[in-house]
């Protein structure tokens, strides 16, 4: 009665698979940051799938917004207290990292997608676009979309929040770092001092914060040429804020995900150009990970000169640029989720 108290309280949802897999003996939790976002959606429908597969009852939770762990916590107590044999999560922050201590603890994988957490004793492992590089290859596709003009570009760079969690930090720094600006400190955001940098903003990586964010940037310099965006939403929101201002012809917009309304975005020119991640492979492949360690207490390994498990990213554009790879919007769209 306690744990469905607290569940309804925090407002978490509990989704359960087919009677098959309900009746198995293995248990896993998927906890997202939110059941709204597209990309949350798809990693669900991942997971749901593959627990199908390999006989395992899912339970699935979700925050409220991104940067709001509560939710999360709640969820976490809810997942140990269960007994379950694994978790993967899309940590909103860092707080969350004594719950998940707790859940390794008491013998659970758990396993973080997308989102690493700072404490490397949180998460067992990390399932995971290679966020950084999904920033270099944005950035450098942008320098060379401007040419001559990228050394007098200003840049607007739409965030989550202030909270450094990792996936913004290293989508960020990836970007700047891509376009040829110096970046002091890989964990921070904002340690550069570049002049083109107009400013960070919080948008909360949807479209209203972004829309917010972007206004407040404009308001700062009209002269934006440039804006980097944590993912498509964002730069939904962005956008709209630019046309508002009669801006948006004049200014170029990156960004990350790759769910299917952003590269329809690319494709009608709204963003140059975006980095395309794979959310039902994350989530996939977290799935077969617990059903492994649930059969005889295997765990994942992190690929080869990298601190996590990549999933892969592809940047998509029908603008290529030279000595930057990428996938036109057709085949784009054939990868494409949400």
């Amino acid at each position: 009665m306690k744990t469905l108290l607290k569940t309804a309280l925090f407002g978490v949802a509990m989704i359960g698979l087919a009677s098959a897999s309900q009746a198995a003996d293995t248990g896993a939790c998927l906890i997202t940051k939110n059941n709204t976002n597209p990309f949350f959606v798809k990693m669900k429908e991942g997971a749901e799938k593959a627990a199908g597969e390999q006989a395992i009852a899912l339970q699935s939770f979700a925050g409220e917004k991104d940067g709001d762990a509560s939710p999360q916590i709640t969820a976490i107590e809810n997942c140990v207290a269960a007994g379950v044999k694994g978790i993967l999560i899309t940590p909103s922050n860092d707080d969350v990292g004594p719950a998940l201590k707790a859940a390794r603890a008491a013998g659970i994988l758990v396993i973080s997608l997308d989102t690493e957490l700072g404490d490397k004793e949180a998460q067992d492992i990390t399932f995971a676009t290679d966020n950084f590089q999904a920033g270099v290859l944005i950035g450098q596709w942008a320098k060379a979309q401007l040419g001559d003009k990228a050394k007098d570009a200003k840049i607007a760079m739409l965030n989550i929040n202030r909270d450094n969690i990792s996936v913004d930090v290293q989508r960020d720094t990836g970007f700047l770092t891509g376009f040829g600006i110096e970046v002091p400190d890989l964990k921070v955001m904002g340690s550069e001092n570049d002049s083109r940098v107009v400013g960070h903003e919080a948008s909360g990586a949807n479209p209203e914060g972004g829309q917010k964010a972007m206004e407040t940037l404009l308001a700062k310099d009209p002269s934006i040429n440039l804006v980097y965006t944590i993912n498509e939403p964002a730069a939904e929101g962005a956008f709209a804020a630019l046309k508002a201002a009669g801006k948006e012809k004049d200014v170029l917009i990156v960004s990350v995900d790759g769910g299917c309304p952003g590269v329809a975005s690319v494709k009608s020119g709204v963003i140059g150009a975006t980095s395309q991640q794979y959310p039902l492979l994350m989530a996939a492949k977290g799935i077969e990970a617990i059903a492994a360690f649930a059969k005889d207490g295997s765990k994942p390994t992190v690929s080869e000169g990298l601190g996590f498990y990549n999933t892969g990213v592809n940047l998509i554009t029908d603008k290529p640029a030279d000595g930057v790879p990428s996938l036109d919007t057709a085949k784009g769209t054939e990868l494409c989720w949400g």
